[in-house]
Parts: C-alpha cells; structure tokens; sequence
C-alpha cells in the first residue's frame, strides 16, 4: 500500500501517516539506516512505475542520502520530499521561525493550561495556520489535518500532545527542547532546585534567577548544553512566562520529568 501511495501526484495526510510509519519499522520516530535505503529503492521504483521523474527535491535527498548507510530522517524532512496535500506539516514551520516562536504558540492553543495541546486546541491552531496561510479547507479536512498530526506525535496514544511531543513539529536544529530531555528530573529534584533558584522566594522565576539557573545546566550537562546558547533558552523559556514571571508549572513543562 505504502509503494501505491509514493506513486500519486499528490499525497493525502492520511497516506503520509501510512508511509511514515510503514518504513519506521521500528517505531523510534525516525527512518534510518537499512529502512531509508529501502525508502528511497521504493520511491524511485514507485514514481518510475507511475511514469512520473523524481521532482528537484527528490533528487537532492537521494543525492544526498543514497549512498549514506549512517543517514537518517524524521517527519519534517520526509514531508519536504513527498508531495504531501497542502505540506500540512509545514504550516508549523512557516508559522514558527524559532523556538521562542514555539514556545509563544503553546502558551497560547493550551487554553486551559493543562500542560497538553487536546485535540480542539491542536484544531484551533490549524485552523489559524490555514487562514493564515490563505488555504481553502472543510470541516472534514480539518480534523484529518488533527488527527494525522496527533496520529504522528502522541507517542503515549493519550490523545493529546506534550510540549516534548508538539516540539516534533520543529526542525532537529530548531529544536533546544531534544537537548533538554537529556536534563529532565524527578519532580522532587525539580521542586528543591526551582525553590533554590527563586532567591525571592516569590513563587516565580525573572530572567535573573532562570538566567542562573541555566548556566549552573549548561557547567553541569556541557555535552548536551551548550553554554553559549545560552541567551536562545531563556528567551524561549520566559515564552512560557505570564509577563516575564516564570511560574513553577511552566518551568517544569521544560525541565520536570514527571507531571506537576
């Protein structure tokens, strides 16, 4: 079925999703190694088959990736080269330049605060990317966009999407929040170190006191931060701040391990 899809014009969400997910064998997000050599044999045999030339983009990632056993790509680099109805996936990166940007999108589609995009607020910013962007859509289109993007990221099939998760949506290079599994604590652990930092003790955090914390991160995790990046993760992070005050909860959306 996966080979059918690679030889149409132009290919739904839903098949996207099929795609991705028949070559990722083994479910860790991305296609890599042995699956990717497969992918592009499939792809080049599929469009051959369907009497259409691989398009710019195709020949670049082949060029690129043909001959490299090491190689390895994840959602955002596989909808740039298929040519995927509408590029729904790359709403997010035409709408999100950074991760401030991000950062500034979640705090406002969690409407409630929850901690988590639901699916009416996941649907809401989609819809405002479609207007956005100026494209015609039905209702019907809509929640396929919802749910395929859902279907991608809730890797713990809840129904709604974590930060780490929505991050997905943003290029490996874009995206400070991949480093920042690699520093996430207990909750316990995260609740002395959030007091410690809030020298005040007001119940918040200011640029000052997350601007320490961060670089105590940066000396201690030096091969997954880089403390010269330093000035990137507090202004994405104080995006998640209520008017520069950076409350427990929205720290540990960031840092917090488990659920506060």
């Amino acid at each position: 079925m996966a080979n059918a899809y690679l030889q149409g014009v132009e290919i739904s969400a839903t098949q996207f999703l099929d795609i991705f997910r028949h070559y990722d064998n083994d479910g860790n997000g991305y296609i890599e190694g042995k699956e990717l050599q497969s992918f592009i044999k499939e792809l080049q045999q599929a469009r051959k088959q369907a009497g259409l030339e691989l398009t710019d983009q195709m020949k670049a990632f082949v060029d690129k990736y043909g001959q490299n056993a090491d190689g390895k790509i994840g959602i955002v680099e596989l909808v740039q080269i298929l040519p995927t109805e509408e590029n729904f996936l790359l709403f997010f990166r035409q709408q999100l330049k950074s991760c401030a940007e991000f950062m500034e999108a979640w705090r406002k589609y969690d409407a409630d605060h929850s901690g988590y995009i639901e699916a009416d607020e996941l649907k809401n910013f989609l819809r405002d990317l479609l207007h956005k962007a100026k494209k015609s859509y039905d209702d019907k289109k809509l929640e396929e966009y919802t749910q395929t993007t859902l279907k991608i990221f809730d890797s713990n099939n809840d129904g709604k999407l974590c930060l780490a998760e929505m991050a997905g949506l943003l290029p490996d290079q874009e995206n400070f929040l991949l480093k920042f599994q690699g520093v996430k604590m207990p909750r316990k652990e995260f609740n002395k170190i959030f007091e410690l930092y809030d020298q005040d003790g007001n119940g918040y955090m200011d640029e000052n006191e997350l601007d320490a914390l961060l670089k105590d991160l940066c000396e201690k995790n030096q091969k997954v931060l880089d403390i010269n990046n330093i000035a990137t993760y507090k202004k994405a992070i104080m995006a998640l701040s209520d008017g520069g005050k950076l409350y427990r909860t929205e720290l540990a959306l960031v840092l917090c391990a488990d659920e506060i």
